[in-house]
């Protein structure tokens, strides 16, 4: 069966060489370089087992894209914390929405409604509806992508419908094919990123349920998700 590897980073802007990749299922690092030749070289290396060959790469390779899961602690924020983002964040506001279902959502009145009637009315002047109204007038933008299954699922269908709120509200809305998501490698991760610095990742229980929010502000991984920003924008329609 063949890995799941990630691209996490490269050293060079233009020949993507050195790199680093990640393993998800093993969490094994994958670093490729230009190898090392020099027979003296070489022949200083200790351990170097039949059918292994070393590299080079600079030392900030390692230090900007090795993994750092491990190291760092997860800052997990409350929801009225993560609300405050949508009010406090100075240019731009995105998402990345790849679930199958919320289960959020099938507990709403306007749910209901749409199972009952295919249709929504929602409420305009919500928390939600005034603060996105008053950041795109203020010539802010907000954005997403969904990721839509072949056929969509009862849950994206309603999101379907419910965007034309979100529209109303000055939003920019794209659909994504699970299928180019999974060719884009864009995992499954749903996040809202803020003002390319900031990234507010949703976590869910098998139940499609809300964990928490995780805010992560390390500079590489702002960096990765704004990478599977760019990829799923460009490629969404």
């Amino acid at each position: 069966m063949a890995r799941k590897i990630r691209f996490n980073g490269t050293g060079s802007g233009d020949t993507g060489c050195p790199s680093v990749h990640e393993d998800l299922g093993s969490g094994e690092v994958i670093v490729h370089g230009p190898p090392l030749t020099d027979p003296d070289d070489v022949a200083q290396l200790q351990h170097l087992g039949p059918g292994e060959v070393p590299i080079v790469v600079p030392r900030e390779l390692i230090t900007d894209w090795g993994p750092k899961d491990a190291m760092r602690q997860a800052k997990i924020i409350d929801l009225p914390v993560f609300n405050g983002l949508f009010e406090t964040f100075k240019h731009t506001a995105w998402r990345l929405e790849t679930r199958r279902r919320y289960a959020s959502d099938e507990a709403t009145p306007t749910y209901a409604q749409w199972l009952a009637e295919g249709r929504v009315d929602s409420d305009m002047e919500s928390w939600y509806c005034n603060t996105i109204r008053a950041a795109t007038a203020a010539r802010k933008t907000v954005a997403r992508v969904r990721v839509v299954d072949s056929p969509p699922t009862e849950g994206q269908r309603y999101l379907m419908v419910n965007a034309e709120r979100n529209t109303a509200l000055g939003e920019e809305i794209r659909t994504l094919s699970r299928a180019d998501a999974e060719r884009l490698s864009l995992d499954n991760d749903d996040f809202w990123i803020f003002d390319s610095r900031l990234v507010a990742r949703l976590n869910f229980t098998d139940s499609d349920e809300l964990v928490d929010v995780e805010l992560i502000t390390e500079p590489a991984e702002v960096v990765r998700y704004s990478m599977l920003r760019d990829a799923a924008w460009h490629h969404a329609a």
